[in-house]
């Protein structure tokens, strides 16, 4: 069950779950970038949050998860892709104290923000941003989807340090599958419910196991299992394609500045990309469709 996501549904019921677990994925993120306990308690929800969301895509691309704010921690992120490979960072602000007990609210700062992006391979961008007004990422979560989506949504997220486990509930609109009455009690049941379940349990007990468990009077039916990998998404050919982006007035002061070579440094793995100056030129005079 490890770096494992289970996605269910209440078949008698309006209302579909998501159950996460990540550990190796989890500690591979960690390896690039280290950080203090607190932050990288929260980068973990982050990134089992974004699993538990990119189940919503229909389309190949990718779903991030990023807050923003003007605190000890001004921006932490987590990416999963339609293929369920994950990354994540976090920033921290130069001579930070972070405390052992510090909340989101603490560590993103004043005004800070929730943003939930969707970039599809094809098509438009899109992103919903509200308030970071919850002193949790799962309460603030629940809010972007009250104001955004207006569906009921709950999240239950935790991280010991070395594992992640993640549970999320969301009805669904049409209320086809029983009356408003019924879907609204079955609602309220499956929130009880959810609330019983133990940190432990999210990340030793094997998910259909523990849906079981905490579900089994709801009946629920489980939709298939995606696996979950550490994997960068860089790649040259981007760095190349954000080298050209700027412009070749500042690629070639970067050229002068870096004494003939370009490095670009991935903050997500660490990976460079090096570029000297016959490089440069030749990216700079390439026809654009060579660079896609």
């Amino acid at each position: 069950m490890s770096d494992q996501l289970e996605r269910f549904i209440f078949s008698q019921h309006d209302i579909r779950g998501q159950m996460v677990t990540l550990t190796d994925a989890y500690r591979e993120v960690l390896k690039h970038n280290p950080l203090p306990t607190p932050v990288a308690h929260l980068l973990g929800e982050f990134l089992a949050a974004a699993c538990l969301l990119s189940t919503t895509l229909k389309f190949e691309g990718i779903l991030s998860l990023q807050a923003r704010g003007e605190g000890d921690v001004p921006m932490i992120m987590a990416e999963c892709t339609h293929h369920s490979d994950l990354r994540g960072i976090a920033r921290i602000a130069e001579g930070a104290q972070i405390s052992e007990d510090a909340s989101l609210m603490d560590m993103i700062g004043p005004r800070g923000v929730i943003a939930i992006t969707l970039e599809p391979k094809r098509g438009e961008r899109y992103q919903g941003v509200v308030p970071l007004e919850k002193g949790s990422l799962a309460g603030c979560l629940e809010d972007y989807f009250a104001q955004s989506e207006q569906l009921e949504t709950r999240f239950w997220l935790e991280c010991d340090g070395s594992n992640v486990g993640g549970i999320m509930l969301q009805v669904l609109p049409g209320n086809n599958a029983a009356s408003a009455e019924e879907n609204n009690d079955a609602w309220e049941t499956a929130l009880h419910l959810a609330n019983t379940v133990t940190a432990q349990e999210l990340y030793d007990v094997p998910h259909d196991e523990l849906i079981h468990r905490l579900f089994h009077q709801l009946k629920p039916a489980t939709l298939g299992t995606d696996s979950i990998r550490f994997k960068c998404s860089c790649s040259r050919e981007r760095s190349a394609r954000a080298l050209v982006s700027l412009g070749a007035e500042d690629v070639y002061r970067l050229l002068e500045e870096q004494n003939g070579e370009i490095v670009t440094d991935c903050q997500f793995c660490n990976a460079q990309y090096r570029f000297d100056r016959e490089q440069v030129e030749s990216l700079l005079n390439a026809p654009p469709h060579t660079l896609h």
